[in-house]
């Protein structure tokens, strides 16, 4: 049953990432060149945030033509909901349903970003559930 599947087998493995020390610009840059909405935040291979488009969205709102030198460490909602690798789906489902979370960024036992599990792997895993193919 895939919700008693490990949430590794879901997820997007070697998510794009950015270090805390660049700049906003560069953060809009990756999620427009890879067309994705979540970057884990890095200090060297070690997870210290996530930074969204909601969030770069937000911010360039309120800082009109100042934003781009903005650095991600400032941006970034920091220590971002984050599981193991064989955390259960259902799991991972879960607290993402009961926090509003977007995502969850998967870690191996060291801590470094190995995956990112957002709403729309949760969508893929669903309709597998139900015997679609996606």
């Amino acid at each position: 049953m895939t919700l008693h599947a490990p949430v590794s087998k879901y997820m997007s493995p070697n998510p794009v990432s950015i270090q805390q020390d660049a700049e906003l610009g560069d953060a809009v840059s990756l999620i427009n060149t890879h067309n994705i909405r979540h970057l884990p935040v890095l200090d060297g291979d070690k997870l210290v945030g996530l930074v969204s488009e909601r969030d770069l969205g937000l911010i360039e709102s309120m800082l009109p033509g100042d934003w781009e030198s903005v650095s991600v460490a400032e941006a970034m909602t920091p220590a971002p909901f984050s599981v193991a690798e064989n955390t259960l789906l259902g799991e991972v489902a879960q607290r993402m349903a009961l926090e509003r979370f977007g995502s969850a960024v998967v870690v191996d036992e060291d801590g470094r970003v190995t995956g990112i599990f957002t709403t729309v792997d949760a969508m893929r895993a669903l309709a597998e559930a139900c015997g679609m193919k996606v």
